[in-house]
């Protein structure tokens, strides 16, 4: 987020005003959009779930205290929304599973979603796609919102000592899986001295 909504304007989305809460919508949308996106296990219910995130943000904006910063506060709440799509798909996933085990079906392959979910992802995304939520969503919350770790550490509610340490095993399971790739092997550099 560019810039910070102001309290005022936070009250003004509390009370009900629709255009101050098209202009919290026109600061905010672009970060909640892109950390529910890189947080999704499926991409294509990133509109869902950011709808989601805006109506839970008016149901809890009269919760918000004026003393956190509104970004911590709000990437928190996306950061749950995230959690609980994840976790409800999940859920669904394990009873069609155990309903796939009682019948028989042919599988469905949609060729075109096949060819552009292999196109639109780079290895490094891969990778942490790849890492268990709570490592993602450090990630995420570090390097595609650029949060400090302690302000990660207030939005997902844990010590900053844990943020660190998911933080140094996320990054130490992504460097172990791309040093596997040959094109991401390091090589020797050589000077030459001229």
């Amino acid at each position: 987020m560019n810039q910070q909504p102001t309290y005022k304007l936070l009250k003004m989305v509390c009370d009900g005003d629709t255009e101050s809460f098209g202009q919290l919508y026109a600061l905010t949308r672009l970060d909640v959009y892109r950390t529910v996106y890189f947080l999704l296990n499926d991409k294509q219910d990133t509109p869902d779930v950011v709808s989601e995130v805006y109506m839970e943000l008016l149901h809890c904006l009269k919760d918000y205290k004026e003393d956190k910063p509104f970004r911590s506060w709000l990437n928190g709440l996306t950061v749950r929304q995230a959690r609980n799509w994840n976790r409800k798909l999940w859920r669904k996933f394990r009873l069609s599973e155990r309903n796939k085990t009682l019948e028989i079906r042919l599988p469905e392959v949609d060729a075109a979603h096949e060819v552009l979910r292999s196109e639109s992802r780079n290895e490094l995304w891969t990778r942490i796609e790849q890492l268990p939520f709570k490592l993602k969503a450090v990630i995420v919350l570090r390097y595609y919102q650029d949060c400090p770790l302690e302000e990660i550490a207030d939005i997902l509610g844990i010590p900053t000592g844990t943020v660190k340490s998911r933080h140094h095993l996320a990054l130490k399971k992504l460097r172990l899986a791309l040093r596997e790739r040959p094109e991401f092997a390091k090589e020797e550099s050589v000077h030459a001295n001229g």
